[in-house]
């Protein structure tokens, strides 16, 4: 029996209510069409999450089988499995979506054949596409040249527009709700799980409050306790807590693709005079590091400074991971933009428009005293002349030590 190769989703039902205006929406279009222009590419084939979301409004669900957007000259259109019927047509910016079948296993190169005839150099994200879909590709387009699109795409993401910045203000502000959950729920006796399960509805029931005709997804917190404090992001476990356990909250609500975070140091009922110790040096440079967060400063410079307060107290060797890093479009299984991120090897100069946090941290090993992790991390907009810090949740030991 021969079946369809791809069917028609679009018209099942009504586009939804977009993340962001058509104004926005088109000039992110725009922007990658000027540089297409610039670079003589005729079309390009976004596959990754974070583009196919930020330049059509559309998140994917991957379980295994590929997704696309072919955005040319004229248009813009979602390439999709059978499998999620019209919602990708109904979520994708500009109405145009094409769904494959899983009937053929070559279906979605066909669905990418029917938008890109006539295409000699097609634009392909370098850092997303795998061996096996490179291989496919030249395969099925034997006269085609790949150009890497990837770069690009992600420095306009870099410089966010004020809907985007009005965007993840709002999702910040829902991030300390789930760090006053956090704090709400934590005593002596309850478990990890338990904490982060009441953070996580608390925040997902604002944003159905503040979205209400958007997806609710991947909302997430993870709550750490003792030895599980010493990664930033070990899961969450059936640990209960103890007094004098050091406590980690990171609450992350996600909107529409768009990620934020909100991390704290905690303390159960008790702290000692190292834990205290530790805790504000590494609350010294968390404040250095925002007031470093201004147009101008290069990424690099940043770290090694930062780094310098580390050593004078001789814990740069518990240092991390680096101090801070883009947001936007990006979550912790796709995405990141690692033009922008506060390390040694990053010579990014930060501009009006990023979005940032600081966010330093150290581990210091079980068998010391004070052991465990220690992190603060809030979210800047660079701005003009300084930073505007959209975080609100207190730290330090006056507010976080909690004592029930």
């Amino acid at each position: 029996m021969i079946r369809e190769r791809l069917q028609d989703y679009q018209g099942n039902g009504t586009p939804v209510t977009p993340t962001f205006s058509a104004k926005e929406m088109k000039r992110r279009q725009d922007n990658i069409r000027k540089h297409m222009a610039e670079a003589k590419i005729d079309a390009a084939l976004f596959t990754s999450y974070h583009n196919i979301c930020y330049y059509s409004d559309f998140m994917y669900c991957y379980f295994g089988r590929r997704y696309g957007l072919v955005v040319d000259h004229k248009g813009c259109t979602s390439i999709s499995a059978g499998i999620d019927g019209g919602q990708p047509w109904r979520r994708t910016f500009g109405g145009k979506n094409v769904t494959y079948t899983d009937w053929q296993k070559d279906n979605y190169f066909h669905a990418v054949r029917s938008l890109t005839k006539g295409v000699k150099r097609l634009g392909i994200e370098f850092d997303h596409i795998n061996l096996d879909t490179m291989a496919l590709l030249k395969s099925e387009f034997p006269d085609m040249e790949f150009v890497d699109i990837a770069q690009p795409a992600m420095r306009q993401r870099m410089i966010k527009s004020a809907e985007e910045i009005e965007h993840i203000t709002k999702m910040t502000r829902i991030a300390d709700i789930g760090g006053a959950a956090c704090c709400e729920a934590t005593q002596v006796g309850v478990t990890e799980r338990e904490v982060a399960l009441h953070a996580t509805a608390k925040m997902v029931n604002e944003i159905g409050t503040v979205w209400p005709h958007g997806e609710l997804m991947d909302t997430w917190t993870w709550f750490q306790s003792g030895i599980n404090t010493d990664g930033a992001h070990n899961p969450v476990t059936s640990r209960k807590l103890e007094r004098g356990d050091i406590l980690s909250l990171n609450c992350f609500p996600m909107v529409a693709g768009y990620y934020v975070a909100l991390e704290r140091t905690l303390f159960c009922e008790t702290a000692t005079d190292e834990n205290l110790r530790l805790w504000d040096i590494n609350i010294e440079v968390h404040e250095r590091g925002i007031e470093l967060l201004k147009p101008g400063n290069k990424c690099s410079d940043v770290a090694k400074e930062l780094n310098e307060i580390y050593e004078k107290y001789q814990l740069l060797k518990y240092r991390s991971f680096g101090y801070g890093h883009s947001f936007g479009v990006l979550c912790h299984y796709y995405g990141r933009e690692a033009g922008l991120e506060l390390r040694e090897d990053c010579h990014t100069v930060l501009e009006p428009g990023m979005v940032v946090s600081m966010e330093p941290m150290i581990t210091i090993p079980n068998h010391l005293p004070g052991a465990g992790g220690y992190r603060e991390h809030d979210i800047l907009v660079i701005t003009e002349d300084g930073n505007r810090n959209i975080t609100h949740h207190p730290y330090g030991p006056e507010k976080m030590i909690i004592r029930k």
